[in-house]
C-alpha cells in the first residue's frame, strides 16, 4: 500500500464515529433504549438506523435558511415531523437505561433551535463533571469571566494581547469550518450529550483551537514577565488543552480527526501571528484613528466571510467574537488616551507572584462582582435595544424573537453592537468605574 493510501486510511480511521462512541463507552456513557425495546443499543451490530441522522454532507441538525426540513423550520422545532418524534422517543427512554448505568442525564438545550442533548446513562460521574468543566473552557461564560479577570486584576498588558490571539484563532477556525463543511459525528453510534453547537460544521474543532491557543499564549506572554517556573506553565497548558480536547469527544461533538486538526491549526496560527501581537496591540492603543480602522475591519471580516448555505450558530458566534475583540481594542485605545490604564514600567519586570492578603483578595472579589454585574446589565440592555431596532431597520417581523435572530442582518447587527459594548466596558467603562469608586 502506498504512503498516500495509508495516510488516507489513517484519516478515515480517525474520522470514524465508532471511535468516538468507543471512547464514550470507555468513559461510562451509555445510550438509553426505548421502553420495551429488545433491539440492540445504537452503535452495536444490528442496531436500527436513527431517523435523526442527516444525509451526507450536512452536519447534524443543519437547517435551511428558509423553509422546513425534518420537522424543523428556521431552527425552531415544529409540532410534527421527525424532530418531534425524536423528542418523544427520548422522553420515553428516560426510565429505560441499562440497569448498570447511572440516572438519566442530558446537558442544556440550544435556546435558538430547541434541540436537546440525548438522554443517556452515566456510570462515571467524576469524569462526566470533569469533561463538562472542560467544554465550558471554550464557551461564552468562560470567556466573559476569564479575560476581564486578567485585565482587571492581574495584568492588562497580557489580557489585551491574549484577546488578540483568541480573536485571530477563533475567527480563522470558524471560517475553516464553513469552507470544509464536514458534518458532526453520526448519531448513532455517537451519543450527543450536547447540542449547543450542533448546527455548526465540525472540522476543525474550535474548542480544541481555543483550548490550545489560550494556554499556549498565556505561557508565551507571561514567561519572563512574571516569575514562575516554565515547567509549571507548560504542565498547566498541557492539562488545559487535553481536558478541552477530550471533552469534545466525550460529549460526542467531534471526531478524533477534528480535534487533532484543531490542535495543529491553532499551533500554526499562533506561530504565524504571535510575533505581530505587540505591533497590533501598540497600534490599537496609540494610533489616532485606530478605532475607525478596528471597527471597519471587524465589520468587514464578519460581513464578507459568511456565505452560508444554511443557518448556523457559527455566524452569530463569529460576529460575537469579532464584536468583543473590536470593543476591547477600542476601549483600550480610549483608556490609554485619557491615562486611565497604563502598563507597568519595564524596570519592574519580571513581576513576582503576589501574595494573597485579605485586602488584596477582597478587592479582587469586589472587582469581579461589580464588574460582572455591570457587564451583565450592559449585555441585557443592549440586547433589548438592538434586536427590535435592527428588526425595524431591516423590515423583519419581531413577533418571534428567536426566529428573527436567525436573519443575517439582525444577527450580525445585534451581536456586533451588544458584544462590542461588552468589550468596550471591559477595558474602559468598568476600569473607569473602579477608578471612580477607588477600586483601581
Amino acid at each position: 500500500m502506498s504512503l498516500t493510501r495509508r495516510l488516507a486510511a489513517l484519516l478515515l480511521s480517525l474520522r470514524d464515529p465508532r471511535k468516538v462512541a468507543g471512547f464514550q463507552r470507555l468513559c461510562g456513557v451509555e445510550a438509553a433504549r426505548p421502553a420495551g425495546a429488545d433491539a440492540p443499543p445504537p452503535g452495536e451490530p444490528g442496531a436500527a438506523p436513527d431517523a435523526r441522522a442527516d444525509g451526507p454532507g450536512l452536519p447534524q441538525g443543519k437547517l435551511g435558511s428558509c423553509g422546513a426540513r425534518n420537522g424543523v423550520s428556521n431552527g425552531l422545532p415544529e409540532a410534527g415531523g421527525e424532530a418531534a418524534a425524536a423528542r418523544a422517543a427520548r422522553s420515553q427512554s428516560r426510565a429505560s437505561l441499562p440497569g448498570r448505568a447511572g440516572r438519566a442525564q442530558r446537558l442544556r438545550r440550544n435556546s435558538l433551535t430547541g434541540e436537546e442533548g440525548e438522554v443517556c446513562g452515566v456510570r462515571n460521574w467524576p469524569l462526566f463533571y470533569l469533561f463538562c468543566l472542560g467544554t465550558e473552557l471554550g464557551n461564552e461564560l468562560f470567556y466573559i469571566t476569564f479575560f476581564p479577570f486578567w485585565i482587571w486584576n492581574l495584568d492588562a498588558w497580557v489580557g489585551r494581547r491574549l484577546v488578540i490571539m483568541w480573536v485571530l484563532v477563533m475567527y480563522l477556525g470558524q471560517c475553516a469550518k464553513d469552507v470544509i463543511r464536514w458534518p458532526r459525528p453520526a448519531s448513532p453510534p455517537v451519543i450527543k450529550l450536547e447540542v449547543l453547537y450542533n448546527s455548526e460544521y465540525s472540522m476543525p474543532s474550535t474548542h480544541a483551537m481555543s483550548g490550545t491557543a489560550i494556554p499556549l499564549s498565556l505561557v508565551l506572554l507571561t514567561y519572563g514577565r512574571w516569575q514562575y517556573p516554565l515547567i509549571c506553565g507548560l504542565v498547566i497548558a498541557a492539562c488545559w488543552c487535553s481536558l478541552v480536547c477530550l471533552s469534545r469527544i466525550y460529549l460526542g461533538m467531534h471526531s478524533i480527526l477534528d480535534i487533532i486538526a484543531g490542535f495543529l491549526y491553532a499551533i500554526f496560527i499562533s506561530a504565524v501571528f504571535y510575533p505581530y501581537v505587540e505591533l497590533i496591540d501598540n497600534f490599537n492603543q496609540t494610533y489616532k484613528y485606530s478605532p475607525l480602522i478596528i471597527i471597519s475591519l471587524h465589520l468587514a471580516l464578519g460581513i464578507f466571510s459568511f456565505t452560508l448555505d444554511t443557518w448556523s450558530t457559527s455566524r452569530g458566534d463569529t460576529a460575537q467574537i469579532l464584536g468583543s475583540g473590536a470593543g476591547i481594542a477600542c476601549g483600550s485605545h480610549i483608556a490609554y488616551r485619557i491615562g486611565l490604564m497604563s502598563d507597568l514600567p519595564l524596570d519592574t519586570l519580571p513581576l513576582p507572584i503576589p501574595s494573597i492578603t485579605v485586602t488584596r483578595f477582597g478587592k479582587v472579589i469586589l472587582r469581579i462582582l461589580i464588574g460582572m454585574v455591570f457587564l451583565l446589565l450592559i449585555r441585557i440592555v443592549m440586547k433589548k435595544i438592538t434586536i427590535p431596532l435592527a428588526c425595524k431597520m431591516f423590515g423583519v417581523k419581531s413577533d418571534d424573537i428567536r426566529q428573527a435572530r436567525q436573519c443575517m442582518e439582525i444577527e450580525l447587527t445585534y451581536r456586533y453592537i451588544t458584544y462590542g459594548m461588552v468589550g468596550l466596558s471591559i477595558t474602559f467603562l468598568v476600569p473607569w468605574l473602579f477608578f471612580f469608586i477607588g477600586l483601581s
